[in-house]
């Protein structure tokens, strides 16, 4: 074919090969590259804006999503009710209050309110417009009234799109967006993209809101059901934290409860998942562990007793296709005896608890752990340790140690060297191991105990060794008398020789030997007889002519408290009078 002559003319509406001609108004490829940047940062917001439930978090990120190309200045304010996290405005107020949560700038140094502080805004401002009306507003020439900061309006080049933030005709806040200096004034398609980011900010923002409503209710919750102080005992010094992580509450708990002899239960439990049905499970445990306390059982009776008691609960919602049931619980439960120093701990798929002894090293237990409970069935062993005076126990849950970057080998070695120096309370051993290891918004939350252990002097302990014959009641009577002089607590002599008569008395009666009584100087007067008989005995209330069974019913009337614990040789029956208010301690 012949070859195409490029020099011969040709028609204006026949380019040559390779050539684009562009004919109209210059101004329609910037039109048409601004709306493409527009659609670019819309894209782009609805990638970078709520990537957390946080929200002041989520209105830096639409802070900084405008800046600088759309804007050179951006604050966010949202009402005091939504930080608050509550489900409406209060009804009967008009005036929105509202507090700022971000603010971004390309000028250094020239934020004058900066995130927390509280803000408002005169009805001639953008931003008071824009919430009566609903709609974004523009403000295209600032000045004193109307710019609400003083150097935005002594920039003669400064303008403003104040847009509503709303959720369903809710106004939660307002954005402002401001052009300073050289930058091209704001027209009516800024106006669309500024409402555009607000709209797509406000239904994260509401978001956040109502997560942060449900976490406040279930920390709330949480925090109810953990105990706020602990009962008066003198066998341990302790310290706690509770630590919520920072995307829901857990089931994280802790807890001192005294037991009888002056002993003292120390028990951390943790239950898997997150948000108001774990906090209520908790609850629905340490009542469950306290009232098993009250039977004096052992740390693996104990154990085994709250498993069936989970499998229970986790049956009972299993009925009721609603029911969430019980992902998973562990409890790690520890019996101090101040008197002879043992500890008696049992481990239900917990991690193992450090000592911290008096020189400041370190060492973790090493126990059989069992199985999480509710798989029901399960057998629990207790190791049986002396710990020395002065000595610290620090219990806590996984999540001090064990995370998803962090294997639980690598957080027990950041324990210890949290907790290893000589002479710190246990309040400096909490605030250490808390700083030390936490990040600042842990994915899981913490439940912290330390108890630095005491021991009972041997002038507060006096023991006698009964012999099986009705005499030995009134030499009884006439030491414990004796004692109780010694003590300066000649008070209660008349009542501790009644329940030292009955309790004694009745073990020669109805019990097997050895037979042995014990007074102990504690918080209270504690009277113990213990026997080699595993027969419980029974409070009766005896008739009018009866010549019996009035025996533990005088005790009763006499105590405080009392109660039987089991033992390894029998039981041990005892009774608890308060000391005078005037009594040494």
């Amino acid at each position: 074919p012949p070859l195409l002559d490029t020099t011969a003319p040709r028609p204006f509406h026949q380019p040559p090969p390779g050539e684009l001609v562009m004919v109209g108004e210059p101004t329609v490829g910037r039109i048409a590259v601004a709306a493409r940047q527009r659609l670019a940062l819309l894209l782009d917001a609805s990638g970078r804006i709520g990537t957390t439930l946080d929200m002041e978090l989520t209105g830096g990120e639409l802070a900084e999503i405008a800046l600088p190309d759309f804007a050179q200045h951006v604050a966010v304010d949202l009402a005091s009710w939504v930080l608050d996290g509550e489900e409406c405005p209060p009804p009967g107020n008009t005036e929105v209050k509202l507090r700022r949560v971000a603010v971004r700038t390309v000028r250094r140094g020239k934020v004058h309110r900066p995130p927390g502080a509280h803000v408002a805004y005169n009805a001639a401002t953008a931003q008071a417009r824009s919430m009566v009306q609903r709609s974004p507003v523009l403000d295209a020439a600032l000045t004193a009234a109307t710019a609400g900061k003083r150097w935005v309006a002594e920039d003669p080049d400064s303008s403003v799109i104040a847009a509503p933030i709303m959720v369903q005709g809710t106004v939660l806040g307002v954005a402002s967006f401001y052009r300073l200096g050289t930058a091209d004034p704001f027209d009516e398609d800024d106006i669309q993209l500024a409402g555009d980011l607000a709209s797509r900010a406000a239904v994260c923002l509401d978001n956040a809101r109502r997560f942060e409503r449900e976490r406040t209710m279930a920390l709330t919750l949480q925090r109810s059901l953990l105990p706020r102080t602990f009962p008066t005992q003198c066998a341990v010094e302790v310290a706690h934290r509770y630590q919520p992580a920072q995307e829901g509450v857990g089931g994280d708990w802790y807890d001192v409860i005294p037991l009888s002899g002056g002993r003292v239960a120390l028990v951390v439990g943790d239950v898997v998942g997150h948000g108001i049905h774990a906090a209520a499970t908790m609850g629905r445990l340490r009542t469950a562990v306290r009232n098993f306390c009250a039977l004096d059982l052992p740390p693996e009776d104990l154990l085994s007793q709250l498993d069936a008691l989970v499998e229970s609960m986790d049956a009972d919602e299993a009925e009721d296709q609603r029911g969430v049931g019980i992902i998973g619980a562990t409890c790690l439960y520890v019996v101090y005896d101040p008197v002879t120093g043992l500890c008696s701990v049992a481990a239900a798929g917990h991690p193992s608890p450090a000592v911290v002894a008096r020189d400041g090293s370190v060492e973790y237990l090493d126990l059989p752990t069992g199985p999480p409970l509710g798989l029901g069935g399960s057998a629990y062993e207790a190791v049986e340790f002396l710990i020395d005076e002065g000595s610290t126990l620090v219990l806590y849950t996984d999540g001090l140690v064990e995370s998803r970057e962090q294997d639980i080998d690598i957080g027990l070695e950041r324990l210890s060297g949290a907790l290893a120096g000589p002479g710190r309370d246990p309040e400096e051993l909490c605030a250490s191991a808390i700083g030390g290891l936490l990040p600042e918004r842990p994915l899981d939350d913490v439940a912290l105990l330390a108890a630095r252990a005491r021991r009972t002097t041997p002038d507060r302990v006096a023991t006698w060794d009964v012999p099986m014959t009705p005499e030995s009641v009134a030499f009884l009577r006439a030491e414990v008398s004796r004692l109780l002089r010694a003590w300066r607590l000649a008070d209660l002599i008349f009542t501790t020789e009644l329940i030292v008569s009955e309790l004694v008395t009745n073990a020669i009666r109805h019990a097997t030997g050895p037979v042995e009584l014990r007074l102990l100087r504690d918080r209270a007067l504690i009277c113990e007889v213990a026997d080699g008989s595993s027969v419980s005995p029974r409070l009766r209330r005896a008739q009018t002519f009866d010549e019996g069974g009035r025996g533990l019913f005088l005790v009763a009337q006499l105590s405080q408290r009392w109660g039987t614990r089991y033992t390894a040789r029998g039981k041990v029956i005892w009774s608890e009078q308060p000391l005078p208010a005037n009594g040494d301690y």
